[in-house]
């Protein structure tokens, strides 16, 4: 029995606790309400012309992407080549990196998944396409291709239709790969609280986009997908007629970040801590930087008890604790189990190998989060000690 094995096995002796049960700092999915959000974003895309495909990097577990699927989802996106081989060798076939998968054993993997399932990746450099081609043909498999474009946020895509359009062209040359369309994530959007400056910018965006799939088809190039969108944008990119798919991901969580910027959807996902240290005021958590996300927003106490303090500048969250203020006469005491929301979901699952399942208030499975570290059969991603 493998490591992960044996601490599963000795998780699964709480089924059927209370949620509080776990040793802590534990993860706790409240399936019910994560298959709320599922349903839930899966009616309101019903009502949009683009498809939804959604983002795994949030949950990385096989299991609920099994679950967005059966609501509707057309396929899986990814952030890196592991966290699709994982889901790949977990069964799904359809599969997204809305990223560029660079180097020699990554374009191996990403060649080795592709005659497993459907595998499309993110491009913008001509070099890294022959990588990828001849790590197909090695491997006697083909890997579909979407030109990312830059649409505003500066990060990776191709800058200006001359080089999206040579890119293109480049690729339609090659044995190994097939051009599929283009891609544009309006990241840039996704912060603003503005709702209509929000509106304002991520349509500016969707028609560079756009400009750029008129392109490819004047140019005779594939442009059955022409993706895009996030949560904070998935009700304004979605609705655009020309475009095909979206891939927000968030929704099936949330977070302290995402309640505040899209709300309508129900906190699915919380830590379990355990107040170590109680002075007057001061309540001390057995949790910090090392098990909680707080990238976007910092982290909330669901029921309301206390808060993260504010001191000297920052946020008193270090690598092992929190410290709340809490009212004198709060009722809390060391021992004490407490629920918080992450700031943000994405990272905070990062640091865990595992969900603690909740269903009406107790424990009903353990589920390992698969895609923390990448494909377990490939023998190629990034060692346990990553």
């Amino acid at each position: 029995m493998s490591d992960d094995a044996g601490r599963l096995d000795i998780a699964r002796r709480l089924i059927g606790q209370p949620r509080d049960a776990p040793p802590t700092p534990a993860l706790l999915l409240d399936l019910p309400r994560a298959r709320q959000n599922i349903g839930d974003m899966a009616e309101r895309m019903r009502a949009l012309p683009a498809a939804l495909r959604p983002h795994a990097k949030i949950h990385k577990s096989p299991i609920l992407a099994r679950m967005q699927l059966d609501a509707g989802a057309i396929g899986i996106t990814t952030a890196n080549v592991w966290e699709a081989s994982a889901l790949i060798d977990a069964g799904l076939d359809d599969i997204l990196v809305a990223n560029q998968v660079v180097g020699p054993i990554k374009a191996a993997e990403l060649a080795r998944i592709a005659g497993l399932a459907r595998v499309i990746v993110a491009v913008d450099d001509a070099g890294n396409v022959d990588e990828i081609a001849a790590a197909a043909r090695a491997a006697g498999s083909v890997v579909e291709l979407l030109v990312e474009i830059d649409v505003g946020f500066h990060r990776a895509g191709v800058r200006g239709l001359d080089g999206a359009l040579a890119l293109a062209a480049h690729a339609d040359g090659l044995d190994g790969v097939r051009l599929a369309g283009v891609l544009g994530y309006e990241g840039h959007c996704m912060l603003e609280p503005d709702r209509a400056v929000r509106i304002a910018k991520t349509k500016e965006a969707n028609a560079l986009l756009i400009e750029a799939a008129d392109a490819f088809g004047r140019a005779g190039h594939a442009t059955e997908i022409v993706a895009g969108g996030g949560f904070g944008t998935w009700d304004i990119t979605g609705a655009n007629p020309r475009i095909t798919e979206i891939h927000a991901g968030s929704y099936i969580f949330t977070d302290a970040f995402h309640t505040a910027l899209m709300p309508g959807f129900a906190v699915a996902l919380t830590v379990l801590t355990t107040v170590i240290s109680r002075s007057g005021g001061t309540v001390v958590l057995d949790c910090g930087r090392k098990s909680i996300g707080f990238d976007r927003a910092n982290p909330t106490v669901v029921g309301g008890h206390g808060a993260v303090r504010y001191e000297h500048g920052e946020y008193f969250i270090h690598e092992e604790h929190i410290v709340l203020d809490v009212p004198e006469d709060a009722p809390l005491k060391v021992g004490d189990r407490l629920e918080l929301s992450p700031g943000y979901a994405p990272t905070t699952v990062n640091h865990y190998d595992q969900y603690w399942v909740i269903e009406a208030d107790r424990i009903t499975d353990v589920w390992p989060i698969h895609a923390r570290y990448g494909s377990a059969t490939a023998g190629v991603g990034p060692p346990a000690s990553f």
